[in-house]
């Protein structure tokens, strides 16, 4: 469902260039709007990367973060293929 939407925001194979650009000066204007640097970005993706890696064994190269905005509402999308989860053993 996500690389569906990732896919849309991003730019399908079958896009023309100019379609492709729109759509990518699009998902700029949104972080632009939101003041969100590329730099936070990074260290949000590394956090979370760190964090989720906490508890689940997880894909880090497929790990994929984004901002989606509609209207006036804005929302932080997280993708992440989750291999299995880690289970703490208690020693008793």
């Amino acid at each position: 469902m996500f690389n569906g939407l990732f896919r849309k925001m991003m730019g399908k194979k079958d896009d023309n260039s100019k379609d492709v650009a729109k759509k990518r000066l699009k998902f700029a204007l949104i972080y632009d709007k939101l003041e969100v640097s590329d730099d936070i970005i990074k260290n949000l993706h590394k956090d979370m990367v760190e964090v989720i890696s906490r508890y689940f064994e997880i894909d880090q190269e497929a790990f994929k973060l984004d901002i989606r905005r509609s209207d006036d509402l804005s929302a932080l999308v997280v993708n992440t293929p989750i291999l299995s989860a880690k289970h703490k053993h208690h020693n008793t």
